[in-house]
């Protein structure tokens, strides 16, 4: 995965922000809206591309569009520096294809202690018993 060609991929755009702030929410578009086109990449592979899909369902659109918001601060610049950072990082996770599991069998030892004490707890259910006077 290359950054740089990536970040010359996604697309941002300034809206005004919403909640406190004053005047100030009402006269600066500070909110970033991060949007990043999967299909069109040519950063990324068409096994990366796949594997973002599956794992990124629930945050893409119907068109393979990647969006992110961020209004945290009241600067237009920190919240793109936030939103790029973001992203970067659920690419990072995303991508990451998780080890083949390997099958693996008990040791006769533990098999064989595993029969041993089930034998013991057996017994000694078994003296709890009433005895049988017949």
């Amino acid at each position: 995965m290359n950054t740089e060609n990536i970040l010359k991929e996604l697309n941002f755009k300034a809206t005004r922000s919403s909640g406190p702030g004053g005047q100030h929410v009402n006269k600066t578009s500070s909110k970033i809206e991060l949007t990043f086109y999967l299909e069109n990449s040519l950063s990324l592979s068409e096994n990366e591309k796949a594997l973002l899909k599956v794992k990124l369902v629930s945050k893409l659109t119907k068109e393979n569009v990647l969006i992110l918001f961020c209004e945290e601060t009241r600067s237009q610049h920190r919240n793109k520096e936030i939103s790029i950072k973001r992203f970067l990082e659920l690419l990072k996770t995303n991508l990451i294809r998780p080890k083949k599991r390997q099958k693996t069998k008990p040791s006769k030892g533990a098999l064989k202690r595993r029969v041993e004490t089930k034998k013991r707890t057996s017994i000694k259910k078994a003296l709890r018993r009433k005895p049988n006077f017949d």
